[in-house]
């Protein structure tokens, strides 16, 4: 059996062996019945999702033929430390510094990643992306997440 597109293939298997770890992981939680889904429902429902599309990309890969296989390129190590970077910062600066600064810090930081990087785009996404995670979350769920500063909180 010949891999006909190596990005394919290797994309695929990631994503099978993520979705199983995950289903796997997500078995620990109560399940529920669907008209009251309990805490392992969701995710292990997406980690099937992530499976099967794995699977789907897995087989297209040994299937379907590619001019040059679509050889792995080098791995691009920089943008993902600065992506990694993002993340953690806002893991901290969440419950310290509040969801007004610490969403617009991931999306400023993680789009640094980038090679089309432009200050302005990444303004008015960090500036979409909290309002609508206010909306949503602080708003709409009624999460309890902090949304200034303690220094200014309520």
């Amino acid at each position: 059996m010949k891999i006909k597109n190596q990005r394919d293939f290797w994309s695929g298997l990631m994503f099978i062996v993520i979705g199983i770890a995950f289903a796997w992981g997500a078995t620990s939680y109560n399940f529920g019945s669907s008209a009251r889904p309990g805490p392992a429902y969701f995710p292990f429902g997406l980690a099937v999702l992530m499976s099967l599309l794995g699977a789907l990309l897995l087989f297209k890969s040994l299937t379907i033929e590619t001019d040059d296989g679509e050889p792995i390129g080098a791995w691009a190590w920089k943008p993902l430390g600065v992506i990694v970077a993002a993340v953690a910062v806002f893991g901290w600066a969440l419950p310290h510094l509040g969801m007004v600064i610490a969403l617009p810090l991931l999306v400023i930081g993680a789009a640094m990643a980038s090679d089309e990087f432009h200050w302005k785009d990444a303004v008015i996404n960090a500036v979409v992306l909290t309002i609508g995670c206010w909306v949503i979350f602080i708003w709409g769920l009624k999460l309890t997440i902090p949304l200034w500063p303690t220094l200014f909180a309520r």
